[in-house]
């Protein structure tokens, strides 16, 4: 199922239109903003728990997670069930590192990007992002704070910001114990792409409050 347009005009913020970013596939890229929220229970990870719907509610991905399983493991997955990327975190890593595969691949050659924590020791939210072949100048850059639910994604590090994430409250959601915040993608850029970084963004987070 294709993304549908957001409606209100496009955040001043953004300049002209990027070229084509298509890391997971250009299905996922739209020529138009996309408006994208994300639905997960606080405590838990199973199906169903992590949704990504459209601006009409329409289920878009949804999140399947083994957190007992020797390395943590995360799948994206469409609206069907269809795995869409795997993610994985590298063990002894002193920066936080996760490995994501086109679907629930694990083979070097279905690699997509690789994720790692800017530094060691970090107050705010910094993740460098690196397609195969990179090791040294990531390709993409996100900063803010996940415990705000304010994060922005940029074109490696440059100032070009290609997805912005922001809370968003509802009752009846904060009754229910789920956590509900919104994604806005730019145009042409590949809305899955965010969407598995918000996903490993969430379980850096996870785990580190399952260790205090």
């Amino acid at each position: 199922m294709a993304a549908v347009p957001f409606p209100p005009a496009p955040p001043a913020a953004m300049a002209s239109p990027l070229p084509m970013v298509a890391v997971v596939g250009q299905q996922f890229c739209a020529p138009y903003v996309v408006a994208l929220t994300v639905t997960k229970k606080a405590l838990s990870l199973s199906d169903g728990d992590f949704v990504v719907s459209d601006v009409n509610g329409a289920v878009l991905m949804k999140v399947q997670g083994r957190v007992l399983s020797l390395h943590s493991h995360r799948v994206l997955c469409d609206a069907a069930g269809v795995p869409i990327a795997s993610m994985r975190e590298k063990m002894m890593s002193m920066h936080n590192t996760w490995k994501v595969h086109r679907g629930d691949s694990s083979d070097q050659r279905d690699l997509l990007f690789t994720v790692k924590q800017s530094h060691m020791l970090q107050l705010k939210t910094q993740l460098d992002v690196f397609l195969p072949g990179n090791d040294h100048t990531c390709d993409f850059k996100v900063k803010g704070s996940w415990f705000d639910r304010s994060c922005t994604f940029y074109l490696g590090d440059t100032n070009t910001i290609i997805a912005l994430m922001s809370r968003q409250y509802e009752l009846k959601n904060v009754l229910l114990g789920r956590d509900t915040f919104g994604i806005t993608v730019y145009p042409n850029v590949d809305y899955a792409l965010i969407v598995a970084i918000v996903v490993i963004l969430d379980a850096i987070h996870r785990e580190r409050d399952d260790h205090e």
